[in-house]
């Protein structure tokens, strides 16, 4: 299962999955005083996904990657769950994951909200550097459950989703995670956060706020640890939380959207799942080549944020 060499880090496949009910904008003005145009030239949302459950969506996602890398159950070493939306109290969400695709290996959730995928970057490629040889990292989301689609604040926002990588080591030196930064700041807890068997609340205002700063300060952090610019990064890849958060922290940093891979229109806020998304929907378009700079920055509840800089090779 494990050997000691030099780790290297490649995303050799990536899967993503979206429940089949949608959410549209329009369907909403039936719910509370709002317009379709109101809420995407505020969010840029036009519609979310909504139903099925977490581990369904893991699930999906999961064994849609582990095809793409073209790999089996007994060739992961250990999955990692980013979820804000888990099935139950406890346990955690990933053992029945690992249940459901026939795995044989250690499994465990990991909560930092929307930072979470993103946080699972640096600590996969830890166990990659302690001796493993592959990681399966999946961020899965049923934020249905704990959202009030009657309430504008938050019921325009959210929507379930799940995007799963396999992350592996790299021999041949081109993969590699080149610069990473994770934060926290409690302060914030009361800014976004769900009680338990309650709603998300969200002070919408200050989210935005908080959020343009973590951006700013995690992808300069990255590019510090890395000694890279912003000219060299061929695509970043936020967390879908907002348009205008986007926007607004790409406009201090000096980064062009079109150097952005973007999903958050067809799949609204999808916290932990968002990033793998739009990274299978880049992929897709064939944005990313063997040899590029992929930066993935999350920002999320806690206050939490994060990013990592990866040397693409999805050979």
């Amino acid at each position: 299962m494990t050997t000691h060499q030099p780790a290297g880090f490649k995303l050799s496949g990536v899967g993503s999955s979206l429940p089949d009910k949608v959410l549209t904008n329009v369907d909403l003005e039936g719910y509370m005083d709002t317009t379709d145009e109101w809420i995407y030239e505020r969010t840029g949302i036009r519609q979310r996904h909504i139903g099925s459950s977490t581990t369904e969506l893991a699930t999906i996602a999961c064994q849609e990657a582990m095809d793409a890398a073209g790999v089996g159950p007994e060739d992961i070493d250990l999955l990692l769950l980013a979820t804000t939306s888990p099935e139950h109290i406890c346990p955690g969400t990933a053992p029945g994951v690992a249940n459901e695709l026939g795995l044989d290996c250690g499994a465990l959730d990991i909560q930092a909200a929307c930072s979470g995928w993103v946080y699972g970057l640096p600590i996969a490629n830890g166990f990659l550097m302690q001796g493993m040889n592959r990681i399966l990292l999946v961020g899965a989301e049923a934020l249905d459950k704990i959202t009030d689609y009657h309430d504008r604040g938050t019921g325009i926002l959210f929507g379930n989703g799940g995007g799963a990588a396999v992350i592996e080591r790299d021999p041949s030196g081109v993969g590699e995670l080149l610069g990473w930064d994770l934060g926290a700041d409690g302060k914030f807890v009361h800014i976004l956060y769900a009680e338990h068997g309650d709603v998300l609340k969200m002070d919408g205002k200050e989210v935005f706020r908080q959020a343009v700063t973590a951006i700013q300060r995690t992808v300069q952090n990255t590019l510090d640890m890395s000694g890279t610019t912003v000219d060299e990064i061929a695509l970043f890849v936020p967390h879908q939380a907002n348009i205008r958060i986007v926007e607004s922290a790409w406009k201090k940093l000096g980064i062009p959207m079109e150097k952005t891979a973007m999903v958050l229109e067809n799949t609204g806020n999808t916290s932990g799942a968002t990033i793998p998304l739009a990274l299978h929907e880049a992929l897709r378009e064939d944005r990313v080549q063997n040899g590029d700079l992929v930066m993935f920055i999350g920002f999320g509840a806690g206050m939490t944020w994060a990013s990592a800089l990866v040397r693409w090779n999805g050979s």
